[in-house]
């Protein structure tokens, strides 16, 4: 199995941030433009990009797709889109126009039969967001907390054709302390389905400890804040997929 790096863009108001722990209010800006900042991670060599529109997660609307289409149609990339996905329409919108794989999240709480009936029809265009506190999952931007448990809703929608799943502990997300790599493992192994890692990423040594576990189900992990804060260069990073 390959072991693939996305470095990731999260967009809020038209620019470039990271947020702490999910918290709207521990906002930093990293770039007014993201498909400059794209670019940048292009050039270096990355062969995915993973986006995320903030203010469609919290608003239940797209809200970034603009640039998200401009990335995926201008730059030599594969992306992938999470955040204010709430329908058919919302995932053919990125799919018709040269987006590679599309993130659900909210939804596959909020209406599971919908989520299923999407997996089943786009295949492994679709991949499903598990953004997890304390093992439940979190929806609505990360502000609502479910009665959800990650690897129950895994598996479930494995049944119904999942392919890929992004798993975010949020208690890690943006706070450069390492992946809690424990769970990663466990939703891979209990599904069977591809894990990417998402969420703590602090240093090189975290990208090998995940990729150890490639042969277990884990295919990637999304790289955010540490790039952003200098940790560590995407091109030494990209060394690490092969």
């Amino acid at each position: 199995m390959s072991f693939t790096l996305y470095p990731a863009i999260d967009m809020r108001g038209g620019k470039c941030v990271r947020l702490e722990q999910g918290d709207f209010a521990k906002e930093t800006v990293y770039g007014d433009d993201p498909f400059e900042v794209a670019k940048g991670f292009v050039e270096a060599g990355a062969s995915w990009i993973h986006m995320v529109d903030l203010d469609g997660a919290k608003q239940g609307s797209k809200m970034n797709g603009a640039f998200v289409l401009r990335v995926a149609n201008e730059l030599d990339c594969n992306v992938q889109i999470g955040g204010g996905i709430r329908s058919e329409e919302d995932v053919r919108y990125y799919l018709d126009n040269g987006v590679d794989r599309v993130i659900l999240g909210s939804l596959a709480v909020r209406d599971l039969e919908l989520t299923k009936q999407l997996i089943r029809t786009y295949g492994n265009k679709i991949a499903i967001g598990l953004d997890a506190r304390d093992g439940f999952v979190a929806t609505e931007g990360w502000l609502e907390k479910s009665e959800v448990k990650a690897v129950d809703l895994g598996k479930e929608l494995t049944a119904a054709g999942a392919e890929t799943f992004i798993y975010t502990d949020i208690a890690k997300d943006g706070m450069l302390s390492g992946p809690n790599t424990k769970e990663i493992v466990r939703l891979a192994k209990e599904t069977g389905a591809d894990v990417i890692a998402s969420g703590g990423i602090k240093d090189l040594d975290d990208i090998r400890t995940l990729k150890l576990y490639k042969d277990q189900g884990v295919a990637g992990t999304i790289i955010g804040k540490a790039l952003y804060t200098n940790q560590f260069t995407l091109e030494d990073a990209l060394k690490e997929e092969m």
